[in-house]
Parts: structure tokens; C-alpha cells; sequence
């Protein structure tokens, strides 16, 4: 089991940062075009998005949903401890 895991977290690793270079980091840091909300509610967006089709089971054929929900949700994490460590660099 510890090497499957090994392989799935490297898997989203490896999904993720290619995401983050195809689209240029927009779940950190969104053009903000017509959204203004702040960063964690737009992938809080995304994520319900993601678990709608995957309650309707309307999943596009070529996405992997799950894969794309595991990876907003660690993407959030990452958002967050961003967030968190410059606030507590900021205050010193």
C-alpha cells in the first residue's frame, strides 16, 4: 500500500504542476476578469463544481474529476499555508 500511495501522490503532484504552467497559476492568482471574490472561495467554486458532476454523473469524457477534485482541494491547503506564512511574516 505505501508505494501505491507514493505513486498516487506523485501522480497529483505531477498533475498539478503541470496544470499550474499550462494555466499559469490562475487557482493561486486569478485574472479576476468578472469574479472578485478572494482566492479560496473561487476553488470552493471549483470544488462544488466538481462534486455537482460528480453527483449528476456528468463527467466530461476526457476529465478525471476525481483527480481534479483531489488537486483543488490540495491546492487550497496551499493557498492557505501561502496565505499564513506571509501574514506571519508580514507582522514580525
Amino acid at each position: 500500500m505505501r508505494n501505491v500511495i507514493k505513486a498516487v501522490c506523485a501522480e497529483v503532484c505531477t498533475m498539478l504542476l503541470n496544470k499550474n504552467e499550462s494555466y499559469g497559476n490562475s487557482a493561486a492568482e486569478p485574472l479576476r476578469i468578472f469574479s472578485k471574490t478572494n482566492t479560496i472561495e473561487q476553488i470552493n467554486v471549483r470544488i462544488d463544481d466538481k462534486l455537482s458532476r460528480i453527483m449528476r454523473g456528468h463527467e466530461y469524457e476526457m476529465d478525471d474529476t476525481e483527480l481534479d477534485l483531489i488537486g483543488y482541494l490540495i491546492l487550497k491547503r496551499c493557498v492557505r499555508r501561502i496565505k499564513e506564512d506571509n501574514e506571519t511574516t508580514n507582522s514580525r
